[in-house]
């Protein structure tokens, strides 16, 4: 049987690829295994983020200096709304699954947590969303930059950002959501949202903007371009990849997940550049 592979992959071998040999056991998980430990990290620095909200420390930050480390590395230590697509959840529940028939308590434990994690990130930003409505989600116009799990795909699968949209939709809050290329997936999906291709048109008139997909055309907004469209100039950038000073210069309040502090610093900045108080958002 080896052999039979061998010549199946041969073109791949030949380019370098590595080849290993393993029993049946452990080649069905190594998949598994493998994003196991990527979910691993992603909900490692999810978790450090709402300690530094806490804590008043930045998760970028925190983040940067400890993928100096080569033994972590920086990749899959981006804190923000977390997961989601047709991988990640789907191993690790399957791990946990076998983990459990196995009687292997400690594996299924952990990747409990994991995935409590990951689903807690979605649940913050629902919540600080409330927040930055002062309190109250019903009757707001939100608008949702991005449905897709993730950027540069139209697939839906466990979107984060959908389950976000759809969570504020329940509270009763107003909801446009806006994607280059998952709209039609999404709408067939969840017909209670309102869709927009364009996401110029879904800007106008919001009250509070969700970054939750990181499109490179939501990272190029342009804040006093988007200023001009929306009610408030107020957005939650969940994917904490805006640049948020540029922003800030433009009057817009900016929060992220684990970077309350950085907020905090630059609000106290401009606010010593103007006379009289910084006014809360409405």
């Amino acid at each position: 049987m080896t052999a039979a592979l061998d010549a199946v992959y041969e073109p791949l071998l030949n380019a370098g690829i590595p080849r290993l040999v393993c029993n049946f056991a452990t080649a069905e998980l190594i998949k598994s295994a493998a994003n196991a430990f990527l979910a691993t990290k992603v909900s490692f620095i999810n978790a450090i983020s709402e300690l530094c909200d806490a804590s008043g420390a930045d998760v970028a930050e925190l983040s940067e200096a400890m993928g100096m480390d080569p033994r972590i590395g920086n990749r899959y230590m981006h804190a923000g709304l977390g997961f989601g697509g047709g991988c990640l959840p789907k191993d690790i529940r399957s791990l946990r699954s076998q983990a459990a028939a196995l009687g292997v308590d400690p594996v299924n434990e952990w990747m409990g947590v994991v995935d409590a994690i990951n689903v807690r990130q979605r649940t913050r930003t629902v919540s600080l969303a409330g927040e930055l409505c002062g309190g109250a989600l019903s009757g707001r116009a939100i608008t949702i930059l991005g449905a897709s799990f993730k950027p540069e795909t139209d697939d839906i699968r466990d979107s984060p950002a959908l389950d976000v949209a759809a969570r504020l939709a329940a509270s009763g809050a107003h909801v446009t959501v806006t994607d280059p290329k998952a709209v039609n997936h999404a709408w067939l999906r969840y017909p209670q949202l309102r869709f927009e291709a364009s996401a110029t048109r879904a800007l106008e008139d919001a009250e509070l903007v969700l970054l939750l997909t990181e499109w490179d055309e939501y990272r190029r907004l342009s804040p006093a371009g988007a200023g001009a469209l929306v009610r408030r100039r107020v957005i939650l950038d969940a994917r904490n990849v805006l640049d948020a000073p540029a922003w800030q210069a433009e009057g817009w309040v900016v929060r992220g997940l684990g970077t309350n502090a950085r907020a905090a610093a630059s609000t106290a900045s401009r606010a010593g550049q103007v006379s009289g108080p910084v006014p809360a958002p409405a």
